[in-house]
């Protein structure tokens, strides 16, 4: 019985519709914009780089002969560029889970638009995805439906807004649009084996509350929305498998922060990190997440480490000249 569960679950997670989330989480999506949501580019006036590291479900090996631990590492970079009235930026992570590894890169372009007192950002992405799927043991030999070390890559795109002020962030965003169809090698030694790159949706807000003179609370809010389907089918909007998190952080005088967070039905999360150097723009994030529900399924712990930079915001390369009016008649 315990076999054939474990085969009923990695066919489900290989199987054309398959409607679990196929992207990697992060704790630390407070600071991370990029990676949500292409309009976030430039947003802020400011480059920044960000890199971050994830071992989800420490430890957690079950049956897997590599282990069942997803490993994640990200790197995302966002630049404002006066010239074309927005920003660019660049994202690039890798997801590894157990015998299934995915690579993506994704290029944004944002609009920038004067809205009150923020600014609110339009973005188009273009996404690469590269699935590779390595090997399994099935139920029935030369089951078709089963990937056996094969990959595949395909041009996908993503859509997003984002508005941004000193006080309110709030963005919706949509990627894979084109919901691509990954096919592999299989058991049967055909190219049956397929993988259907499912739309995801992600809305996050943030507000900065001034607590004091030195201390800002910040609540944070993320819902990541899996939408199986084609564009204009009926069941498009049911939601399936969605993961919903809130959390809360306190910034110490812009060089020091802590916080808390939850996610439904998983875990519990605590943050720590600091800035160094000049005007603070090097910063250090650690993330801990207890895994509080379904222990036996995933594992005690998660643990997350981001380092981005955060570059001086443009300014004039030369100051102007200073005219005295003593030769003005």
């Amino acid at each position: 019985m315990k076999g054939t569960l474990l085969a009923t679950l990695l066919l489900s997670a290989v199987a054309g519709s398959a409607l679990a989330q196929q992207q990697p989480q992060f704790s630390h999506y407070g600071f991370n914009g990029m990676y949500l949501n292409p309009a976030y580019a430039g947003i802020k006036g400011q480059g920044e780089i960000t890199t971050l590291g994830r071992y989800q479900y420490l430890g957690y090996n079950a049956t897997f002969d590599d282990g069942g631990s997803p490993q994640t590492y990200m790197l995302s970079a966002s630049l404002p560029v006066a010239a074309i009235g927005g920003g660019i930026g660049i994202s690039v992570f890798r997801d590894k889970v157990a015998q299934s590894n995915i690579t993506n890169a994704q290029l944004s372009y944002s609009k920038h638009i004067k809205v009150g007192e923020g600014r609110l950002g339009i973005g188009v992405q273009g996404i690469f995805n590269h699935l590779s799927k390595g090997l399994y043991r099935p139920i029935d030999k030369n089951d078709g439906s089963v990937p056996r070390d094969g990959s595949d890559q395909k041009i996908d795109a993503g859509v997003g807004v984002w508005y941004e002020s000193d006080k309110l962030y709030v963005g919706l965003s949509a990627n894979n649009l084109l919901r691509s169809q990954y096919k592999f090698k299989s058991e049967g030694g055909d190219n049956t084996a397929q993988v259907i790159g499912e739309n995801h949706a992600y809305l996050t807000a943030g507000y900065n509350i001034e607590a004091s003179s030195s201390v800002v609370v910040t609540p944070t809010v993320l819902a990541k929305l899996v939408m199986p389907g084609k564009f204009g089918d009926s069941n498009k909007f049911t939601f399936k498998n969605n993961s919903y998190e809130a959390g809360v952080r306190a910034t110490f005088n812009d060089k020091f922060w802590g916080g808390v967070g939850y996610r439904y039905d998983e875990s519990f999360t605590g943050l720590l990190g600091m800035s160094f150097a000049k005007d603070n723009a090097l910063r250090f994030g650690y993330a801990f997440d207890f895994i509080a529900f379904n222990q036996d399924a995933r594992a005690f712990s998660s643990h997350e480490i981001m380092l981005s930079y955060r570059l001086p915001k443009p300014g004039l390369a030369i100051r102007p000249a200073i005219r005295t009016p003593r030769y003005s008649f």
